[in-house]
């Protein structure tokens, strides 16, 4: 039985009118509390056409809305100093009444040789891309000293830790995994873990056992065990209130994309989900055929890149009126 309902949106933007792409962002996530999600996410894009700031905006969401959760899946630590990036985690945390959910992954980042130099022009060499930059975060999060003095100076005052501080928001830090090493990294540090429709294909090239092997060893690895927290985004676009264009548009999008799901992809040999797209029920059946999806109570389900908001509003709507009940959830007004 499905508990918690979400959604996951990239943000597009156009080059010439970037307000526009952001308010639209804005306006989904609103429509999402009003249905009942229990949770809204955004990706991360840099360099590129898509939301690269999604603290800010969930800032703005956090004040355009009460109740629903805010994340994000995920924000590359790469491109962040975690000292810098748990202030914004924390300020926000607090604005928003406890809400944030940050889901975070560590590597270099992309396209690094090209983006070095204005990036990290003194220190590229020796930055460090491994999973010590979320441990560093980690321990800003969680208030542990950052450096050896507190006390006053003339009139001012210093903290030996970050400030905000939340309280809460170190128990609702996510890890973004493709692997068995991070899925079972993050259980081993007490995070969350999201796993999404991207999987390394190390022991097979079945997605669905890749996934399942990736939940159940982040489980074993984490304190908490069966109850530890795991989050699944696949691209799901339910097709109940579609008009005739739409499904057509939807149906040709998945199928221009279902060829990179039959064998893995580039050097990392990475492995794609296919993109379901049906009614809700149909959904709903090919989801629970999944032995990964039965193995979770928690969906971030992935609205596709490039479309236009009103199908984003169709498509929403058949989630929480129709597929979110198919699988046993409720929305949160009616719980």
């Amino acid at each position: 039985m499905l508990r918690k309902l979400g959604f996951l949106t990239i943000g597009l933007f156009d080059e010439a009118d970037p307000r526009r792409g952001h308010e639209s962002t804005l306006e989904i996530i609103e429509l999402g509390e009003r249905l009942g999600f229990d949770s809204a996410w955004l990706r991360h894009r840099h360099l590129q056409f898509g939301i690269s700031s999604p603290i800010a905006v969930l800032a703005a969401a956090s004040q355009r809305t009460s109740r629903i959760e805010l994340g994000t899946a995920v924000i590359p630590l790469g491109w962040e100093n975690p000292l810098r990036l748990a202030e914004d985690l924390a300020t926000v945390d607090l604005l928003s009444g406890g809400r944030l959910n940050p889901g975070i992954s560590v590597g270099p980042p992309m396209h690094f040789d090209r983006v070095k130099d204005a990036l990290y022009p003194d220190t590229a060499d020796a930055e460090d891309f491994s999973y010590a930059r979320v441990e560093r975060l980690l321990a800003c999060v969680r208030g542990e000293p950052v450096t050896d003095f507190r006390g006053t100076v003339g009139f001012e005052q210093f903290s030996d830790r970050v400030q905000p501080h939340s309280p809460g928001l170190s128990s609702r830090l996510w890890y973004g995994g493709g692997s068995l090493r991070s899925a079972a990294w993050a259980g081993e540090h007490e995070m969350n873990f999201l796993t999404s429709s991207v999987v390394k294909a190390e022991e097979s090239e079945d997605f669905d056992a890749i996934q399942l092997s990736h939940i159940r060893a982040f489980r074993a690895a984490h304190p908490d065990g069966d109850r530890a927290r795991v989050s699944q985004g696949l691209v799901v676009i339910p097709t109940d209130s579609a008009t005739p264009a739409q499904r057509e548009k939807y149906f040709a999008y998945a199928e221009q994309r279902f060829p990179r799901t039959q064998t893995p992809q580039g050097p990392a040999r990475m492995m794609f989900a296919p993109d379901v797209v049906g009614t809700a029920a149909e959904i709903a059946d090919k989801l629970a055929e999944q032995a990964a999806f039965r193995e979770i109570d928690e969906v971030a389900f992935a609205l596709p890149f490039t479309f236009e908001h009103e199908d984003y509003v169709q498509i929403l709507t058949d989630m929480a009126e129709r597929l979110g009940p198919a699988l046993g959830w409720k929305p949160v007004s009616s719980r």
